[in-house]
């Protein structure tokens, strides 16, 4: 029943255009008989009949297409308001015809459009909501370093909250402190600190370029991190000192207990377990000692001191403290490292791999050269690490270890960076966690 009801919609239009030019004919046909039998001439009847019919057929023409020509316009009309963003305009059609059917469409469309544009209109107003509000201090600014956008966080951090759209990024930075100054033209993202000692305020900023309506952009993030560093380092510090004062009463009981006892076989004169007793109390102090000098060698890593490495007795050398397999060739050429750092980072590495329940045998060191830069793996079959402590495991003195100090991994990090590299863990395929070392050349 639709399909029929649409047929007939389908031929409204096309039918009266033929109705018209069959009556049209029939009565050119009509006249011109009529013409001929006056005048008896049929050149000049079918001469007199066009004369006549032309006209009217053109004014009926005109006259039945004029709604439709009309139409035409108006919806040229609109689709020009749509691509201009105005989706307000409707239209209207009584017939029930193909033109009809374009129509309802037509509306149908504006009607989506405009839908559209108010949740888009809302999305937009509840973002900016957002931006505005965010604790971050956020800055747009355009290819001639004029500021297009800024929250109130940024207009509050730098400009003692008055407007700042159309402000020159120069002349904004001109009368903001040095460090916010020299942190933007370093370029890059990094921490800045504010003000001196009790007043020092530390920040982060970030920069990311992106093209906007075809031109370049850049936008900067200012966020403040005093407080949060600040309670990250009341934490660490609380850390710290559970650790040192664990390990110290670890040490130092037995040792008070061992001196006791020391002294009463002394006073007894019973001197055959003295030796021994010393022996214990020596073992303690020198476990103490180590870890003490480990905690001074995280917290006060020096500068690398870049010198000559030959992989192969560097290598040996490594191997002969803490056994492992050697995956792959060595590299030939030498690298410029500082070999003490690099050793103790891979002991440490090494050290973990071992205690991570891996058979000995699965304990490898793999070395490998690209084009500008050195990667160093150190793989295993051990039981690896759930998500959360990948995440945490790299931050200082976090272990899951009973007797663990969390410094290995932490040190082994700092000894990448301090030569410009990163480290990366990654659990392995088949069980097993590979830590990678990469260390540009």
């Amino acid at each position: 029943m639709k399909a029929r009801r649409a047929s007939r919609r389908r031929f409204s239009l096309a039918g009266k255009l033929a109705l018209s030019l069959g009556l049209f004919s029939m009565a050119a046909i009509v006249l011109s008989l009529a013409l001929e039998r006056l005048f008896d001439n049929a050149w000049l009847a079918g001469i007199l009949a066009l004369l006549v019919l032309v006209p009217l057929a053109l004014w009926f023409a005109r006259r039945t297409l004029a709604p439709v020509l009309s139409m035409f316009r108006a919806l040229s009309g609109t689709v020009t308001s749509y691509r201009d963003g105005d989706y307000s305009f409707g239209l209207a059609w009584k017939r029930n015809d193909e033109l009809g059917d374009l129509v309802a469409a037509h509306n149908a469309l504006g009607d989506a459009l405009r839908e559209q544009r108010v949740a888009l209109v809302q999305r937009e107003l509840l973002l900016d909501t957002m931006v505005q509000n965010t604790p971050v201090a956020m800055l747009l600014a355009d290819n001639a370093g004029r500021i297009v956008y800024s929250n109130l966080a940024s207009r509050k951090l730098l400009n003692n909250g008055r407007r700042l759209d159309g402000e020159a990024l120069d002349t904004l930075l001109h009368g903001a402190p040095e460090p916010l100054r020299e942190a933007i033209e370093r370029g890059g993202d990094g921490l800045f600190a504010v003000g001196h000692d009790d007043d020092e305020q530390i920040f982060h900023l970030a920069r990311r370029g992106f093209r906007l309506n075809g031109r370049r952009h850049e936008l900067f993030l200012l966020r403040h991190l005093t407080a949060e560093l600040r309670r990250q380092e009341v934490q660490t510090w609380k850390k710290v000192i559970r650790i040192i004062s664990h390990e110290l009463n670890n040490s130092l009981a037995p040792i008070a207990s061992l001196a006791h006892s020391g002294a009463e076989l002394v006073r007894r004169e019973q001197y055959q377990r003295l030796a021994e007793i010393f022996g214990t109390i020596e073992e303690r102090a020198r476990h103490l000692e180590g870890f003490i000098r480990d905690y001074a060698r995280f917290a006060k890593l020096p500068a690398p001191r870049l010198e000559p490495i030959v992989w192969t007795a560097f290598c040996d050398r490594l191997n002969s403290q803490i056994g492992f397999t050697l995956d792959g060739s060595l590299p030939e050429k030498a690298a410029r490292l500082d070999a003490a750092q690099l050793e103790q980072a891979l002991l440490n590495l090494l050290k973990n791999a071992h205690e991570s329940g891996s058979p000995p045998e699965h304990v490898s060191l793999r070395v490998r050269r690209f084009a500008d830069a050195l990667r160093i793996d150190v793989s295993d079959r051990g039981s690896g690490m759930n998500e959360a402590v990948l995440a945490n495991a790299l931050v200082p003195f976090y272990s899951t270890k009973r007797s663990g100090t969390g410094l290995g991994l932490a040190l082994a990090r700092e000894i990448a960076e301090a030569h410009g590299g990163r480290i990366a863990l990654s659990n392995r395929d088949g069980g097993g966690l590979s830590v990678t070392l990469v260390i540009p050349e």
